[in-house]
């Protein structure tokens, strides 16, 4: 599957003189949270706030930057083990668990949503008692395993599901290595827009969300665009989180044609020339 001819980056996404070296990608994660909408799968979708250094204006899913702090081992942790998460993304233990201890926490952060309980077999129903911890790891005054040691917390690993693995483009002056997790809305908890990153934030069944952007009501970048399509095909939260998805990384390339910036995938016609 490609993607549209009409899905083209912004201008001021393409720095006008590219550097000879490409930037090192930054490792990063981020979460497709679902719940059963009346009409099927929504997901949690915001909009960053204009002018961010990266993807400002875009309609993107909760994530951001893995934090050195996140590969902290006392982490106290529930379900697939690191190296079961190395082998989806084809990383090291080390990077895996620094991985989905960012995905939780930057979920956390942005979108109050927290992938954590009191025990191995519990998820927080309410989390609205660690708004003061949430601040704290937003200025980065605490670090994530210091939060679930004070707050008696265990990660809960088993909640989120390996769903993919895309890098900016060589020609952008931001890289990121992003591994894409999905993970079902805890029961009883809610999710907001209490972070200065976005302008607002909502659920919205993945086809909605592609007719907003196509009408032009909102920007998705190519990853975001993919994976909503992929998630239209399912048809409850239960068969999303089932599938057996195979993790591999995707590269896009750029290139400029018809005055406009287009993203290329491998294998598609230009790759290799772009």
């Amino acid at each position: 599957m490609g993607l549209p001819d009409d899905l083209a980056l912004l201008e001021e996404f393409v720095p006008r003189a590219p550097s000879e070296t490409p930037v090192t990608p930054r490792d990063a994660a981020t979460v497709m949270l679902l719940r059963e909408g009346s009409t099927g799968p929504e997901v949690f979708l915001q909009r960053r706030v204009d002018g961010m250094p990266f993807a400002g204006g875009m309609t993107v899913f909760p994530g951001g930057g893995v934090d050195r702090r996140d590969a902290d081992t006392s982490v106290s942790w529930s379900g697939p083990q690191p190296s079961w998460w190395a082998d989806q993304y084809g990383c090291t233990p080390e990077l895996a668990r620094a991985l989905v201890c960012a995905a939780v926490r930057e979920t956390f952060e942005e979108s109050g949503v927290l992938l954590a309980g009191q025990s191995a077999e519990t998820v927080v129903a309410d989390t609205s008692s660690y708004a003061d911890a949430r601040r704290a790891l937003v200025s980065r005054d605490m670090s994530f395993a210091q939060f679930l040691a004070e707050a008696g917390l265990v990660l809960r690993a088993d909640l989120l599901r390996p769903w993919s693995n895309w890098v900016t483009p060589e020609v952008e002056s931001r890289r990121y290595d992003t591994r894409f997790f999905l993970a079902a809305m805890p029961h009883g908890q809610r999710a907001d827009a209490v972070t200065t990153e976005v302008t607002n934030a909502y659920w919205s069944t993945p086809n909605d969300a592609l007719e907003d952007w196509k009408s032009g009501h909102c920007g998705l970048l190519p990853p975001t665009w993919m994976t909503l399509t992929e998630l239209a095909g399912y048809g409850s939260v239960a068969s999303a989180l089932a599938v057996d998805r195979v993790v591999g990384k995707v590269v896009p390339r750029v290139v400029r044609r018809d005055g406009r910036w287009r993203v290329v995938l491998p294998g598609e016609p230009g790759y290799g020339d772009a």
